[in-house]
């Protein structure tokens, strides 16, 4: 494996204990994929070079140029888009499950969250936070500034999952908090009755966002190959029932498939952008979409 894909793997970042350390890891190991991939055109890019002045991010220093010329210049971006992103983080019960092998549900969209949040700051894209689970829990106000980093990736870095659900109220009240039209990303695994999460995410459309949903799911919550025997417990409530998968299996497939073939099709009906990923995949997939819906904005 190429050196920068390690770090798209999810059980790679993990034993990385450093939130901030991990998003960097992440984006760097993108960006670079991007330089090598016919997608190289995602990236930013900057339209010319000026002197350094003081107040100027050191970052933004082109060290080669300095190598050539003895004099400090700073790459100039050319101008966005001034795009802003709110991206919310369910962070209820259900989200802590992890089979075998995984990291859970809660760290893979911790972990493309904060990517996410640094891929766009460095992009000089507004983005705000949001976390919930029976209601909003923190609100973080979309902001552009390099230093907002740190308050966001601090807000991460200390929160836990919850035992408690109600993504339709909790959505609902954010769709209400977002006054100005902005691109709302949701993590979240969705298990919750699935018409009043699609009528949450239809109401953010409603009120003119755009709306991109990652349905993020365990592989085993997926093709339920839990061997021949199995305690089911229910993460919320503690309740525990053993049963053998095999017995199941059919039903429960179509059940998931039901499911997440619902929440698919509405949302394309309403003009939501739908991904489902599974905690195995890399990060670089959830990354490509967001930047593809950013072009398109």
């Amino acid at each position: 494996m190429n050196d920068y894909r390690k770090y798209l793997q999810p059980d790679t970042v993990a034993q990385f204990s450093n939130l901030e350390l991990i998003a960097r890891l992440v984006v760097e190991g993108f960006i670079t994929g991007l330089h090598k991939s016919p997608y190289h055109g995602f990236s930013v890019e900057f339209a010319e070079h000026r002197q350094y002045r003081p107040g100027d991010e050191t970052k933004n220093i082109d060290w080669k140029v300095y190598a050539r010329t003895n004099k400090f210049y700073v790459k100039q971006y050319e101008e966005e888009t001034n795009l802003r992103s709110i991206i919310a983080l369910d962070i209820s019960g259900s989200m802590k499950y992890a089979s075998k092998g995984y990291i859970s549900k809660y760290e893979y969209a911790l972990y493309l969250t904060a990517s996410l949040a640094t891929l766009m700051i460095q992009q000089r894209d507004a983005v705000g936070i949001a976390i919930y689970d029976e209601d909003l829990i923190k609100f973080l106000p979309p902001k552009s500034k390099p230093s907002y980093l740190s308050e966001i990736l601090k807000l991460l870095a200390n929160i836990e999952p919850t035992n408690k659900t109600n993504t339709s109220k909790a959505l609902d009240n954010l769709a209400e908090i977002v006054k100005r039209r902005s691109l709302v990303i949701i993590l979240s695994d969705f298990l919750d009755d699935a018409d009043s999460v699609l009528q949450a995410l239809k109401h953010f459309r409603h009120r003119n966002n755009e709306v991109i949903a990652f349905q993020v799911l365990d592989p085993r919550e997926i093709d339920f190959k839990l061997g021949q025997g199995a305690t089911f417990v229910d993460i919320e409530t503690g309740e525990e029932m053993i049963s053998h998968p095999h017995h199941i299996h059919f039903s429960y497939s179509e059940a998931v498939d039901n499911f997440i073939n619902k929440i698919k099709s509405e949302c394309f009906n309403h003009n939501i952008d739908y991904f489902l990923i599974d905690t195995s995949k890399p990060f670089d997939k959830a990354l490509r979409e967001y930047l593809t819906k950013r072009k398109k904005i």
